[in-house]
């Protein structure tokens, strides 16, 4: 063979080689990919709006907002779970967006608020010096307001032709004393009426002539704050001359919004400063809170009153105070974060860390807040201690559950929750109570505590009164009622446990419909499920505790299960993988 040949042959190998290469790089993963697409699309159960993810169907069609294709919805990698209260993020997008969370711990349901406010006169401490009698005023001894002026201090003097008149009566009364004293005595009480003294009385009777101006005194010691007659004007009786304030303790007057009212009692201590005595610090207490809101400034008046010795506050100085209170709760309370609530017009979300999954997820939870403790809340319901909720990135937690078509802050699940009247809701969250006695004694195989335990049950159902529940919901409770008396009196009446699991399982079945339909007081209860439960069949149960203790196997397989749903007190439905109890596809030893 020629070289020119040996040359040919090797090109011609080496092109060989590169298709084979080439269809077996490229080839295969067409197919695949073709693969995963078609799988990816029949896994497919709800078609949404790219553009307007809140906008959802079953079929495809088109967005009737924007005219857009719809798109399919995939159930996204969770072993065929779907809720659309909890969003997956991979690690990468969850480090992109920053996101960070706090467990939620216990606190006292204490709180500092800052208040601004005045300095302001004392009005219990301010007195009206008025004009006893008619008259002119002759003489002004206090001419400008903030003289000082004790008690007794003459401020003015005051010409009456009416008292002179009353000195003539006075005196020619005096004379014939002897002979009509009831005269006497009436003169005497006319001129007592306009506040003259018995030594000025006295004076006018031993007096030769009439006396023409008369001094009026000030009634208390303090600082005149206003001056309301000038010399030569005329007043009559009961005519205000002068306003004297005692500044011997002022008020503060500080401005509270609405929010801020839960905490306010009166009694609460008040750290205050004033800009004009830098460095110094303030006490009093709260002494009166205003019944009624300013409607101008949406906020109500919070007095104290604060003692003044060298009458360093002055009225109009400008205070900054705080106030440290508490909502007088004698346990502690749950508080979250105030920068991991969304507000959505009445409603409050957060995002609450799901534990035990694969990818890590945040589920959406809206949640009931009380009083603003700083940067916090209290958490009424909705919440429990030791939770993680998103408090850093949560705007984008909430946008990507908005693309993904989850509920949202701008896509809720629908309001409302469970209708039942609160007391039946009560009398049902007694029952359940009932029924977690009888489900621990099944978790501690103890065959008499649930004989018992069933009695109590059946009695407690035969008391649940239906009157409170509508036509509707009347009908529902008749439904679940004969299955809830038959299985709780055979359990009451059998001596072998399996028979007491195996009638425990419709049992446990219809309370958790009951408590989905009806709703409990209890802030959360867990439905859990094992699947080796009576013979491979399955069962469910509704527990008080996350953990799982399994009340159809006890000690033999205590753990076997896991949790379900997680029903929430108020909460349309229950959430969690899963939209219903379906035969579950693990479970745990």
């Amino acid at each position: 063979m020629t070289a020119r040949n040996k040359r040919i042959g090797t090109y011609l190998l080496v092109a060989l080689g590169g298709l084979l290469l080439g269809w077996l790089l490229f080839g295969g993963g067409g197919s695949q990919q073709g693969h995963d697409h078609a799988g990816g699309v029949a896994e497919a159960t709800e078609y949404t709006c790219s553009m307007h993810p809140q906008i959802r169907q079953d079929g495809p069609g088109k967005c009737p907002l924007c005219g857009m294709d719809l798109i399919p919805v995939s159930s996204g990698g969770s072993g065929g779970k779907t809720s659309r209260y909890v969003l997956e993020m991979t690690p990468e997008a969850i480090a992109l967006s920053n996101i960070q969370t706090t467990k939620l711990d216990m606190v006292d349901p204490e709180n500092e608020l800052t208040l601004s406010g005045r300095v302001t006169l004392n009005e219990q401490q301010v007195s009206s010096i008025t004009a006893k009698f008619p008259g002119r005023i002759e003489r002004l001894y206090v001419n400008f307001t903030g003289q000082q002026v004790r008690r007794g201090e003459r401020l003015a003097s005051l010409y009456s032709p009416e008292l002179i008149t009353a000195q003539r009566e006075l005196q020619e009364a005096a004379k014939a004393k002897s002979l009509m004293p009831e005269l006497y005595e009436a003169a005497r009480a006319k001129l007592k009426l306009w506040k003259l003294s018995d030594a000025q009385i006295k004076r006018i009777e031993s007096a030769s002539d009439i006396i023409t101006n008369f001094d009026i005194y000030s009634d208390a010691t303090g600082v005149v704050t206003e001056r309301l007659v000038s010399t030569g004007d005329y007043v009559t009786t009961g005519s205000a001359l002068f306003a004297v304030a005692n500044l011997s303790s002022v008020w503060v007057v500080l401005d509270a919004y609405e929010a801020d009212m839960s905490w306010i009692k009166q009694g609460g201590n008040i750290t205050f400063t004033v800009p004009g005595i830098p460095g110094k610090e303030f006490t009093a207490k709260v002494a009166f809170i205003t019944p009624v809101l300013d409607a101008t400034t949406r906020a109500i008046e919070v007095r104290a009153e604060v003692q003044n010795p060298g009458n360093q506050l002055k009225p109009g100085m400008f205070a900054n105070a705080s106030i440290k209170t508490s909502t007088g709760a004698k346990q502690q309370s749950l508080s979250v974060p105030s920068s991991a609530v969304l507000w959505t017009g009445k409603r409050s979300v957060v995002y609450v860390k799901v534990d035990g999954e694969e990818m890590p997820a945040f589920e959406m939870r809206e949640v009931t807040l009380g009083p603003r403790m700083g940067d916090n809340y209290v958490v009424e319901s909705g919440l429990q201690p030791g939770e993680e909720v998103v408090t850093n990135g949560v705007f984008a937690v909430d946008g990507a559950a908005q693309l993904r078509g989850n509920y949202s802050m701008m896509s809720l699940p629908p309001a409302g929750g469970p209708q039942a009247p609160a007391a039946f809701q009560k009398q049902l969250t007694g029952l359940v109570d009932q029924y977690y006695t009888l489900k621990n004694a099944l978790v501690a195989s103890d065959i008499p505590a649930a004989r018992q335990a069933a009695g109590t049950f059946a009695m407690k159902l035969g008391e649940v009164d239906m009157n409170e529940l509508d036509d509707k919901l009347h009908d529902q409770w008749m439904a679940l009622l004969p299955t809830l008396k038959s299985n709780a009196e055979a359990i009451q009446k059998s001596r072998d446990l399996e028979k007491q699991r195996a009638a425990f399982s419709p049992l446990s079945d219809y309370m958790i419909e009951a408590v989905k339909v009806f709703g409990i007081q209890h802030d959360v209860a867990y439905i859990q499920s094992c699947p080796m439960a009576l013979g491979d069949k399955g069962a469910f149960w509704l527990s008080e505790i996350k953990d799982i203790r399994n009340p159809y196997f006890g000690e033999a397989m205590l753990a076997c299960g896991e949790t379900e749903e997680t029903y929430r007190k108020g909460q349309s439905r229950a959430t969690d993988a899963t939209e219903a109890p379906k035969a579950m596809q693990g479970h745990q030893h």
